[in-house]
């Protein structure tokens, strides 16, 4: 009864001689607490916005500035060349001012104008810089003179202690390749996957294309790039993401998994409050755009337009097209637990909850043994199915009364939080228990995630956590970004007591969780439950396989002075080959986040250079010397187009573009239409490690996550998603389809491990000189010996 009343703010009774009114005194104390937490924070985001608006100069230089022009009246220099003379002679009201006035006026109106030239002076200066791309180019390990000073050059104009968003105007466009450089290209993408006829007619076809169309079209997106900051993000998330009409559970989101080897709690309730708490610091240092800019080399920026949405955005099912809502300053989450859904409050008195109460209102909810409401239990599988279905029955049943209050409370809630029921993770003691904390991850039970939320934390009952992370707003670096300062923050700053509980008081007090109400009809039911089918299907269609390869990782890789995601990429195609008899088109993803907008790129990785490899590889009448010789060329070919691909000059992008702008001119192309309408047979990604270096994992080797994965691109095709984690693991994890007889998970699995280990032979001459010693690894170099 103590938390209900502290929940009502005031009371009144009306009597015959007036009102009386009663104020619960805790209750104004947290209104006027918040008050002026939202008011700090306002003028935090001010002063924050004003330093990444004239960055890379700052505040302090105007004044700098005013006091030069200043001294300027008392010498016999001027420094404006007669400007300030001239607007003091212009001045409105100058009658009423005196001289010296006018000449202060006039002196602070110059510097101020000459101020913001300088700023854009240096703003420009630092984007021409940006757009030169010269140094990804350079062999590793080694930096010509012109780079070095280039490199200098880009330190000097970047500024001090930039902020989040600093660098965005200064970031260049993303330029648009010619047309005959990305016909020749996709030519020589092509052409190891088709026969002698194939690839006369496909030649014959983009020749017509480029001779007849592209021109046209080309002028289209050129002044498209002109226009926007981007040429492709707005239609690749809109036409890729938005606009597709089938379920995005599987096809589309992706998760993340929480560390590998430790689990720093058993207790469910304490390990999701410390993370939901480190989860709310990040997002308080987002909003006010106060982490770091991430840096290539430690100098050169990326984008951070993505990361703007990853607290408080829901995507909204549409008939013909879905929106993603983003809202501001939200402050409550809603909690998912065996059926019902609950609202928690992430503030109180102004601040935010503290991981002690975080964890008493998430215990509370696993202690709550109420039943589900009719419909209740399986209506996220609304989000699970087909966008179609889930829009029409949005509008019919949620778009009034209390599931629209409900419905509104999931959808602009800061993020979805689901606490299982089952445990799962990686136990080195339990067979394919990695594949099985994959699947849970990817789809659950198909209505325990609420798929359209930006993303959905997931926790289980042994106090392992993940993430189901919605595709359309944001790119696995962006949710990477902010999983990896949770889950540092949770075991190195945060911590648990000796008994596994959240540190801190325990805070009795607060309001416990409300449940949201539903009232869902019977047809709604119906239809709630077609979508859950539906999803099933789906789900249980995934053959997933988690794979840790430990023999060796990034550390030898590198000794063999090759890329590792190039070494790694040629294992996969050939273990494609070996897996499937055949060569396939192989999709890599590649960031373009070194421009204003960047998202994503395709690398076709199964080059002529990689199939000679694999060919030599599988030929008994091969020697070493020629398979080496092989593999560093097409490392090298690889290596090369993962470049062009970072630095704007890719492939597919810019079809795609062409594409769209001719269906929206009634362009037809049989070329544009073929090459769009090619299946990705193999679909990999890498997903970055160690981006904000927190955790020196050197020091702390199982502090390491097992980064994440995706569904099947294709019905017939694998789906590999790898994490080069420290110097000795890699990460595999691989999706295909029970359906196809022709994929097996397990078996793909295998092949890359044996690939892995067969490339690496190659290179044994190299490292002949490796012996054990006591159990341990020990590699000499040059005489010495180094563990």
């Amino acid at each position: 009864m103590a938390e209900a009343h502290q929940a009502v703010g005031f009371q009144f009774t009306v009597r015959p001689d007036g009102v009386d009114l009663k104020l619960s005194q805790e209750v104004i104390k947290n209104i006027y607490l918040s008050g002026v937490t939202a008011w700090k924070k306002r003028a935090i985001q001010f002063k924050n916005g004003v330093l990444a608006g004239v960055y890379p100069a700052s505040p302090s230089s105007w004044l700098i500035v005013v006091i030069v022009m200043m001294s300027s009246l008392y010498t016999r220099i001027d420094p404006s060349l007669g400007m300030i003379d001239t607007i003091k002679e212009n001045l409105p009201y100058r009658d009423c001012m005196s001289v010296q006035t006018r000449a202060v006026m006039s002196s602070i109106m110059f510097a101020t104008g000459l101020w913001i030239f300088l700023i854009y002076l240096l703003r420009y200066t630092l984007k021409a810089l940006l757009s030169y791309h010269g140094w990804i180019f350079e062999s590793h390990g080694k930096m010509s003179t012109s780079t070095k000073l280039w490199l200098s050059l880009v330190k000097m104009f970047s500024g001090r202690r930039p902020l989040l968003y600093s660098f965005q105007a200064s970031l260049p466009r993303l330029p648009v390749p010619r047309v005959d450089d990305t016909i020749r290209r996709y030519l020589e993408s092509v052409r190891p996957l088709l026969d002698d006829e194939q690839y006369n007619q496909r030649m014959i076809l983009a020749n017509d294309f480029k001779d007849s169309k592209a021109a046209q079209l080309q002028r289209y997106l050129i002044l498209k790039s002109w226009w926007a900051t981007n040429y492709v993000s707005d239609w690749w998330e809109e036409y890729i993401y938005l606009r597709g009409r089938s379920p995005i559970m599987v096809n589309s989101n992706f998760y993340i998994m929480d560390l590998l080897y430790v689990t720093p709690t058993h207790r469910q309730a304490a390990r999701a409050g410390n993370l939901v708490h480190a989860m709310l610091q990040y997002r308080r240092k987002l909003e006010r755009g106060e982490h770091a800019p991430l840096r290539a080399l430690g100098t050169v920026p990326m984008c951070s337009t993505q990361m703007e949405r990853m607290f408080n955005t829901t995507r909204i099912p549409g008939i013909e097209t879905d929106i993603v809502q983003h809202l501001t300053d939200r402050k409550h989450l809603v909690v998912y637990h065996k059926g019902r859904f609950f609202q928690v409050w992430l503030y109180t008195g102004g601040r935010h909850l503290l991981p002690s109460e975080l964890e008493t209102q998430f215990q509370r909810i696993l202690n709550d043994t109420s039943e589900p409401q009719p419909g209740e239990l399986k209506l996220a599988s609304l989000t699970a199915g087909n966008r179609v279905p889930w829009a029409q029955t949005r509008i019919k049943y949620f778009s009034q009364g209390v599931n629209k209050v409900s419905l509104d409370a999931v959808e602009s809630a800061a993020f979805f939080l689901t606490l299982d029921d089952e445990p799962q993770g990686y136990d080195p003691a339990k067979t394919r228990s990695l594949d099985s904390y994959a699947k849970s991850l990817l789809h659950g039970k198909c209505y325990d995630r609420w798929f359209d939320k930006s993303f959905t934390l997931i926790s289980y009952p042994n106090g392992k956590m993940g993430i189901n992370a919605e595709h359309s707003w944001a790119d696995a670096p962006i949710v990477g970004h902010m999983w990896e300062y949770v889950l540092s923050t949770d075991c190195f700053h945060l911590g648990y007591t000796e008994e596994g509980h959240c540190k801190g008081d325990v805070n009795k007090g607060l309001p416990s969780p409300t449940r949201l109400q539903w009232q869902i009809p019977k047809e709604c039911q119906e239809i709630i439950e077609k979508s859950f089918i539906s999803a099933k299907q789906i789900a249980d269609d995934v053959d997933f396989h988690g794979c840790l390869f430990t023999e060796f990782g990034k550390g030898l890789i590198k000794k063999c002075r090759t890329s590792p995601d190039a070494f790694i990429q040629l294992a996969l195609q050939l273990a494609q080959f070996r897996d499937q008899g055949v060569f396939c088109l192989t999709y890599e993803s590649s960031m373009t986040r070194m421009f204003r907008d960047g998202r994503t790129e395709t690398v076709r990785s199964c080059t002529s250079e990689a199939v000679a490899f694999v060919r030599a590889m599988e030929d008994q009448g091969a020697t070493k010397a020629q398979r080496l010789a092989l593999f560093r060329k097409a490392a090298d070919k690889h290596q090369n187009m993962y470049r062009l691909a970072m630095t704007g000059a890719g492939i597919d992008r810019h079809l795609f573009c062409l594409y769209f702008v001719s269906k929206y001119y009634g362009v037809d192309s049989p070329f544009l239409k073929k090459v769009l309408s090619e299946p990705w047979k193999l679909s990999t990604s890498q997903t970055p490690q160690q981006q904000l270096n927190l955790v020196d994992i050197n020091k702390f080797p199982k502090y390491v996550g097992a980064g994440g994965g995706f569904g099947p691109v294709a019905d017939d095709g694998y789906g590999v998603s790898y994490i080069i984690v420290g110097e000795n693991l890699i990460t595999f994890h691989i999706s295909c389809k029970f359906s196809c007889p022709d994929t097996d998970s397990y078996r793909f699995g295998q092949h890359i491990w044996k690939a892995m280990h067969d490339i690496q032979e190659l290179f044994k001459p190299e490292n002949d000189n490796k012996v054990m010693e006591h159990g341990r690894h020990v590699h000499l170099e040059n005489g010495k010996k180094h563990i």
